[in-house]
């Protein structure tokens, strides 16, 4: 902090775009951004809680409504930061849902959609900043997951999403290197969330489900040591960020959690535990949280 208390760190004046920007995740880590002296561009489908973020967050920040499977609006959301702002210097792909049900019984709309936000919005995401990101040797965070390296039931589109953003990401930063731009993807467990409390609260089979996970799977993580997280991934340019640091483990060992011996021990419970998540969904009549916005519920 300087002497006039303006801030002197690596974020200090550069203007990072955060999408899913409007709560939990997204909203936390603009937060603390900005209260480390970047420029936030918040991104998002609640236009009333990212103007009210914005003006909590003071001057110098900008926010644009835009659903992240479309490519228009996405390009005017960076364009128009760049034109407010100057520029982007970090990008942090966050938005995000998650559906309720199997594959048996669910909302088929629903899983499309997951992997539409999650994958495709990633995707398009880092289409539109590439250039901007290009122009200030910039730094593009993917939000995966957990989920990535290992899969649950009544979460198959939400696990096969977060693995594909994995791979894109592994992918797009081979690809991006030569432009100066540097690209992480971060991996969350169970962050304490509207989507996670809502998922909980939905289907309380899945609730018992997560208690018995092995740990740091079953661990919950404050959104507050998420966003210090991917805070600190911005400013150090990581290529992978765990949350909490201990998920690094489960990826290590993540051909174990996909084998045969993972079908046996998870099938056990899931023989129980997959009927009552399929009667608890139909009961429940929406595919989503009740606070996922702009999509069927």
């Amino acid at each position: 902090m300087s002497i006039d208390g303006r801030p002197t760190g690596r974020l200090a004046g550069k203007v990072v775009l955060v999408t899913g920007a409007a709560r939990g995740i997204g909203e936390h880590t603009a937060r603390l951004a900005a209260a480390r002296g970047a420029r936030l561009a918040l991104v998002g489908l609640e236009p009333d809680r990212l103007a009210a973020l914005t003006a909590e967050l003071g001057p110098g920040h900008v926010w644009f409504p835009a659903d992240v499977t479309d490519q228009a609006e996405l390009s005017a959301a960076v364009d128009g930061t760049v034109t407010a702002l100057g520029g982007i210097d970090a990008v942090v792909a966050n938005a995000g849902v998650a559906n309720r049900g199997t594959i048996a019984v669910g909302d088929v709309e629903a899983l499309v959609r997951t992997v539409e936000v999650n994958l495709i919005g990633a995707m398009r995401t880092a289409a539109a900043t590439v250039p901007a990101l290009t122009a200030r040797r910039g730094y593009l965070l993917i939000v995966s997951s957990a989920a990535a390296f290992a899969a649950l039931p009544g979460m198959a589109a939400y696990c096969a999403s977060k693995a594909g953003v994995e791979h894109f990401g592994t992918a797009i930063r081979l690809e991006l290197a030569h432009r100066g731009v540097a690209v992480g993807t971060a991996h969350p467990s169970w962050v304490d969330t509207d989507l996670v409390r809502e998922a909980r609260a939905d289907l309380p089979a899945f609730e018992a489900a997560l208690a018995k996970l092995p740990w740091p799977m079953r661990r919950t993580t404050t959104v507050q040591e998420c966003a210090a997280a991917f805070v600190r991934a911005i400013e150090r340019r990581q290529r992978r960020v765990y949350v909490p640091r201990a998920v690094a483990a489960v990826q290590a060992v993540r051909s174990v959690l996909v084998s045969p011996l993972a079908d046996r021990l998870i099938g056990r419970t899931a023989r129980d535990t997959v009927p009552l998540i399929e009667e608890q969904s139909r009961a429940l009549g929406r595919g989503f949280g009740a606070s996922t916005p702009d999509v069927p519920r």
